[in-house]
């Protein structure tokens, strides 16, 4: 893999990954920007324990342009976008309306009784453009590309995760107009956060508690060995992979990915497990598009990695896992969060997960 840094006209950065290690990326921005103006802010919620950032910013960001007009296809025929070449294999980019950015500053506590505490939203989000073909998906993608991807997900963790204030490095993607997607080229983000997320955290609450109740086992080893026992709901098993419908399912589809051997972060997975992850993970991917049958519209679903980076104290007993799902539950309906799952966070699931890994065992590749 070779890797390649640039800057766009407006002074953010531009890396290119690239399979070949004779590839040459020199084109310049010629776009005439000026440059980016942004600033994000984190509040502090008292009642919940946790931080929302505002970033008035974003209202102004590109929604839905007509596909000749794309902002992450390559620069061609006299068409300028946000990749200066003409072609690509995977580029990252410095989002240019991120809803966390710069470096790190004061908290402040304000307001009656010192309530209303905030920060700079400080931290970085990118773009990762998985292929320069706006036609395809990460389903599309071959063996090779996908392993390109998870490289790229790797580096961009291991370097974000080194900026001041940045605590947590979350690689995810969004695809479909349903789920809020704003650009349809195959694409995903990274959010370098200055906190670690509310559902980290819950996480790692959890599993030492599991720790403490059961004499020192860890939580995420004992439900994937649980999973594995059961096995009504494993979907896929590799010989480092296993993919499995949790049995407190949210979502209508729903897959969970956990490397067999437990790495707090895609810093830790083996050479074993990156070979084997693109077979596995896009299978998955192409059973999604056929859970509803054949003429169906792509399936619409968040990917989303959950890792735990930095200098976390409890990051060696959390488990690097992908959560593939879905908010379409049956042909041409949509599982909407309503006033249970958004009001009071209690998800009702219509679609046992029973039924759910049967049918995405039944849509496997031939």
């Amino acid at each position: 893999m070779k890797k390649t840094s640039n800057r766009l006209a407006d002074g953010r950065e531009i890396v290119y990954y690239d399979a070949s290690d004779d590839a040459v990326r020199e084109a310049a921005d010629q776009r005439p920007l000026e440059p980016t103006a942004t600033a994000s802010e984190i509040r502090y919620d008292p009642l919940l324990a946790e931080w929302t950032a505002v970033t008035a910013h974003r209202q102004a960001r590109t929604y839905h342009p007509p596909a000749d007009e794309c902002p992450l296809c390559p620069s061609r025929d006299g068409r300028l976008s946000e990749i200066p070449e003409p072609d690509y294999d995977v580029a990252v980019f410095e989002n240019r309306f991120p809803s966390f950015t710069g470096g790190p500053g004061p908290e402040t506590a304000g307001g009656p009784h010192g309530l209303f505490a905030s920060a700079p939203g400080a931290g970085r989000c990118e773009v990762v453009c998985f292929t320069s073909d706006h036609t395809a998906s990460f389903a599309d993608l071959t063996e090779p590309q996908a392993r390109l991807v998870l490289d790229v997900w790797t580096d961009r963790t291991a370097e974000l995760s080194q900026l001041a204030g940045v605590e947590q490095v979350f690689c995810f993607e969004n695809r479909g107009r349903e789920i809020g997607v704003t650009l349809g080229h195959p694409h995903g983000q990274i959010y370098a956060y200055p906190f670690t997320t509310p559902r980290t955290e819950r996480m790692l609450r959890t599993a030492a508690a599991h720790r403490d109740r059961t004499g020192g086992r860890n939580l995420f080893d004992d439900v994937l060995d649980a999973e594995l026992a059961d096995g009504q709901r494993v979907v896929l098993e590799g010989e480092h992979w296993v993919a499995f419908v949790p049995h407190a399912a949210h979502w209508p589809y729903e897959v969970h990915l956990y490397p067999r051997r437990r790495v707090p972060d895609l810093l830790g997975l083996e050479e074993e497990q990156r070979a084997e992850f693109p077979r596995i993970y896009l299978e998955v991917l192409r059973r999604f598009d056929r859970i509803f049958g054949p003429g169906e519209p792509p399936t619409p679903y968040i990917a989303a990695w959950h890792q735990v980076t930095g200098a976390v104290p409890e990051r060696r007993e959390f488990a690097l896992h992908l959560e593939l799902f879905t908010i379409r539950r049956t042909s041409g309906k949509l599982k909407f969060l309503a006033g249970s799952e958004s009001g009071m966070n209690v998800f009702i699931n219509d679609v046992p997960p029973e039924a759910a890994a049967e049918r995405l065992r039944e849509v496997a590749s031939e």
